[in-house]
């Protein structure tokens, strides 16, 4: 059973960093993309960044580049995700994410994310 806690929400300043933890279990870590996904209060949910099954490669949306990075540690079956020169407009429920890869090189689409944690809310204030 996939299983996905998320860590290290909170609140800070416009300017500020966080960093969020996800710890995974119940599947072969691996060969799963890995990604996060937010969700700003009555809005859609959106993807933010992902890792490549076997980390080959990653991803990130275009509000974020620059300012996030995903990583992962494969021996703790941990993903992280961290956040510098956080925006107000980056307010949202952060949601870490696991899936099987359905693309060539490990790569998962945004519909292949079949697993969610909890969630943990990031807050900026200006």
């Amino acid at each position: 059973q996939v299983q996905l806690q998320e860590s290290g929400g909170g609140s800070v300043q416009a300017g500020g960093s966080l960093t969020l933890s996800c710890a995974a279990s119940g599947y072969t870590y691996s060969s799963y993309c890995m990604g996060w996904f937010r969700q700003p209060r009555g809005k859609g949910r959106e993807g933010v960044a992902a890792i490549y099954a076997g980390g080959g490669g990653t991803t990130y949306a275009d509000s974020v580049k620059g300012r996030f990075t995903i990583s992962q540690d494969n021996a703790k079956n941990t993903l992280y995700l961290q956040m510098n020169s956080l925006k107000p407009e980056d307010i949202a429920m952060y949601y870490c994410a696991a899936g099987r890869p359905t693309g060539s090189g490990g790569y998962c689409d945004a519909r292949d994310f079949g697993y969610l944690g909890q969630g943990t809310q990031v807050t900026v204030s200006s």
